[in-house]
């Protein structure tokens, strides 16, 4: 069994079992830190303070959005 993902509209397919439980352990698993993305589910943002306590289920939608700075 699988499951999948839509992140910033590319879908990513995980086997049973390694898709990450939460939006913190998918932005680590990205190597994205938390400090530096604004994320939204399913067209609702989510706060920062809630990435740990926000779980991932088959056939959610982000967008993850990274401020970098610079000019």
């Amino acid at each position: 069994m699988t499951a999948r993902l839509i992140i910033n509209g590319i879908e990513k397919v995980y086997e049973s079992g390694a898709m990450p439980a939460t939006l913190a352990e998918l932005l680590a698993a990205m190597n994205v830190d938390q400090a530096t993305v604004v994320a939204e589910i399913d067209g609702d943002i989510v706060p920062r303070d809630r990435f740990d306590a926000t779980c991932l289920t088959d056939g959610m939608t982000l967008e993850l959005v990274r401020f970098v700075p610079g000019g």
